[in-house]
């Protein structure tokens, strides 16, 4: 059967954006499968946890939008191509080979070698920090951690990371209300090709200056063994620069508030701090940073939930409205740190689950712990309904400013 679609109106608002939980549990609930309108383009979005998880590993729903059809155009946009066309979005083999040759630098070896470094860093930024009495903690700290983490392990330079993560930035906080639709779109369109510019250039550097880092592996990769072409070579790095560490900070910045405005939970995990691996867990499933999976494509007609999906059509799978699904999760809207560890998928399922999982539980531990630990009396710095949050529309659940208060 078929069904109209669930208007923009309903779906992409600052109430959405401020708390979309009442809006998923209606459509778990009422309309599981269903069209969607929104600003950025129409899909079906699928909101229950085992659809969720059937359609993560359907071969039906392919990752590939810039195959035939060319579905990038209406999800990304023209100017796409240059950073976009990765192994995020590719099948099987392609999407197999491309991470295969990423997968040795995420190992989970490699990672806990960088647990130094990454203590290093997060106490470099709070030594910052803990004498001012208050920050802008999305600024200060979630924003920068796991941008200095990702920016070492590819190998950027120290001098160059204020500007790329000013571009990195400015495509994230892409939608928000300080800049028009035009002037967004211009700034976003820069950034892009400033980005790709910047990362070209770097790519031809490591070239000429063989460096032991994360890009100078996917030089050899291409010049030695001709795995990767030297587009997939410059947009590969992207992909890692960019998932290694927006995620992540989103996560920081909706743990931290998550917290405060449950300080039950909080005292809990100050009190038991063994606690923080689960509670890293749990905080993921109750308030993840990627609230609907990256596009996928409908290959031929498919059926969930008696809903037909026609071909070519783009399917959106909500992670964190299966993430709080009553028939997986007792209680699902309840923040319990001391929750068994559940089958979440706010790392996603199936072959693109996410390849930097070992390091973004890593930075998300040392960080959050060491922030609880240095930040006493730590609270919101505002009400929490004058929060900031990037747009509803955005592919990323995250704020865009984090003011906090605590004992200097």
């Amino acid at each position: 059967m078929t069904e109209r679609p669930v208007p923009a109106s309903e779906l992409y608002t600052d109430e959405f954006a401020a708390d979309p939980y009442p809006s998923y549990a209606r459509l778990r609930a009422d309309r599981p499968v269903c069209p969607v309108s929104s600003p950025r383009f129409d899909s079906y979005l699928i909101s229950r946890f085992d659809d969720a998880r059937t359609a993560l590993t359907d071969p039906r729903l392919s990752k590939d939008l810039y195959g035939p059809g060319q579905h990038y155009l209406r999800i990304f946009g023209p100017n796409s191509e240059g950073l976009n066309k990765n192994m995020l979005n590719s099948d099987p083999p392609e999407h197999t080979r491309l991470r295969r040759i990423v997968s040795q630098a995420f190992a989970p070896r490699r990672i806990e070698a960088l647990r130094p470094r990454v203590a290093e860093i997060v106490d470099t930024l709070l030594d910052r920090i803990v004498p001012r009495g208050g920050c802008d903690l999305m600024r200060d700290f979630a924003i920068p951690l796991p941008m200095l983490v990702i920016s070492d392990l590819l190998g950027i330079p120290e001098s160059d990371h204020e500007r790329v993560l000013d571009w990195t930035q400015v495509i994230r906080t892409s939608g928000s209300a300080n800049r028009s639709p035009e002037k967004d779109r211009a700034a976003v369109q820069e950034a892009q090709l400033r980005l790709h510019q910047y990362l070209t250039d770097l790519v031809q550097d490591k070239r000429a200056h063989p460096a032991d880092d994360l890009i100078g592996a996917l030089v050899d990769a291409c010049d030695r063994d001709g795995e990767l072409s030297e587009q997939e070579l410059v947009t590969t790095t992207f992909l890692l620069l960019f998932a290694g560490h927006q995620t992540t900070a989103d996560f920081i910045g909706n743990a931290t508030v998550a917290l405060l405005t449950h300080p039950d939970q909080l005292e809990l995990l100050l009190a038991s701090p063994e606690l923080l691996p689960s509670a890293i867990e749990e905080l993921l499933r109750f308030d993840g940073p990627l609230p609907v999976a990256s596009p996928r494509i409908a290959t031929e007609d498919i059926e969930y939930q008696g809903v037909c999906i026609p071909r070519g059509s783009v399917v959106g799978v909500a992670i964190n409205s299966a993430n709080r699904d009553p028939e997986h999760f007792a209680d699902p809207d309840r923040l319990d740190v001391r929750r068994e560890r559940a089958p979440h998928i706010g790392f996603g399922y199936g072959v693109h689950y996410c390849l930097g999982v070992s390091l973004a539980r890593m930075e998300a531990q040392i960080g959050l712990g060491t922030l609880l630990r240095r930040l006493p009396g730590l609270r919101l710095g505002v009400p929490v309904a004058e929060l900031r949050r990037l747009p509803a529309a955005s592919p990323f659940r995250g704020l865009l400013e984090l003011p906090v208060r605590f004992a200097a």
